[in-house]
């Protein structure tokens, strides 16, 4: 018979701010060229994930434009094939956060 004990780990990651699970359409623009749609899976105050239908590049800047707020300037922190962890340059004032989590 085997027994162990454990504790849990705690972590306190590498977020400044809670992220809140999302799922709603915006469009991303690079440097004054066209826009492509994508869909926001998560946001916080920081940052948020999309999906697109273009590859992103990591430390690229692009413009993400969210429903209601409009387009806001955000450094693509990571990319996976058409997904990615963007941080926003500005970060977002709580009630607009409020707004997009509860979509």
């Amino acid at each position: 018979m085997f027994a162990a004990e454990f504790e849990t780990a705690e972590t306190n990651g590498r977020r400044r701010s809670p992220r809140a699970p999302v799922s709603f359409d915006a469009s991303v623009g690079q440097g004054g060229l066209g826009r492509t749609l994508c869909k926001v899976v998560d946001i916080s105050l920081h940052g948020a994930r999309i999906q697109s239908y273009s590859a992103l590049r990591r430390g690229t800047t692009i413009w993400l434009n969210l429903p209601e707020i409009g387009p806001i300037a955000a450094d693509v922190r990571w990319a996976d094939d058409f997904t990615a962890g963007c941080q926003f340059q500005k970060p977002l004032d709580k009630i607009a956060f409020e707004r997009l989590a509860a979509r």
